[in-house]
Parts: C-alpha cells; sequence; structure tokens
C-alpha cells in the first residue's frame, strides 16, 4: 500500500487536490496522512495562534469526510505553523512514498514565495508533488 502525506492549509478542499486522491486510488491501494500546517490566516490582521490552530483543524476535519467520501483511508493532524517544521515532525517516525503539496497560485501562495516545493524535495529522500488551487472558504 501506498503512503501519501498530503501538505495543504487554504486550498485542502479544492477540486484539484480531489483529482490527485482519485489518481492515487486508480493506481493502486492508497492511505492518506493529512498535514495542516497552522500557518497565520491571510485575511486576518491580527490572529493568535489559538485561532490559527482553530482554522487548521476545521479545515482538516473537512478534507478527513472529503477523503473518505473519495473511498480513500485518511487520517490527519495540525501541524507547527512553519510549513518545513510541520513536514519534518510529520515525517518523523513514519514513511511516506510521496509528499503531495498543495498551494495557492504563484502571486497568492507564501509556500511558493518560500520555494518550498523545492526545499522539501531537497530535504526528504522521497517524490514531491506540486498541485496548485484555488484558497477554500472554512465553514
Amino acid at each position: 500500500m501506498r503512503r501519501y502525506l498530503v501538505v495543504a492549509n487554504q486550498t485542502l478542499g479544492g477540486e484539484h487536490l480531489a483529482e490527485k486522491v482519485r489518481a492515487c486510488l486508480a493506481a493502486g491501494p492508497s492511505r492518506f496522512h493529512i498535514l495542516v500546517p497552522a500557518t497565520q490566516p491571510q485575511d486576518h490582521a491580527v490572529w493568535t495562534e489559538g485561532e490559527a490552530r482553530a482554522i487548521a483543524s476545521r479545515r482538516l476535519e473537512q478534507a478527513l469526510e472529503r477523503f473518505r467520501e473519495l473511498g480513500a483511508q485518511a487520517d490527519g493532524e495540525v501541524g507547527d505553523e512553519v510549513p518545513l517544521q510541520a513536514i519534518t515532525d510529520a515525517v518523523r517516525g513514519q514513511m511516506f512514498d510521496e509528499i503531495i503539496l498543495s498551494t495557492l497560485p504563484p502571486g497568492l501562495s507564501r509556500w511558493l514565495r518560500q520555494d518550498l516545493p523545492h526545499r522539501v524535495e531537497r530535504t526528504f529522500d522521497v517524490t514531491v508533488t506540486h498541485v496548485v488551487g484555488e484558497s477554500e472558504s472554512v465553514d
């Protein structure tokens, strides 16, 4: 069974990610671990770490429901606000065949400005797939 680490926050509920999950499932038995870094909300002038974690938790719960509706075995966690640190923490003690990194489009994405896809590739000995989506609202 292939294990995937899915790293996303604002784009977690997008169709682009659902398509990638469907493709992984079609390729064979798969299990997904969803990691939502508790990053600062872009639409908040003032925020607290607790608020960022609460938003990330809501997104994670919604994502777990969507992944399971697609027929995927999935679990997940809220991670550090620094995405690379969150990934480092998640891979400690777990093996993944691929990291799926979902970001906002260029120009909007802080993760792309931080060169996160390339930094993840250089840091971890695992395939990294970068997908681009749109921001999702939090219910």
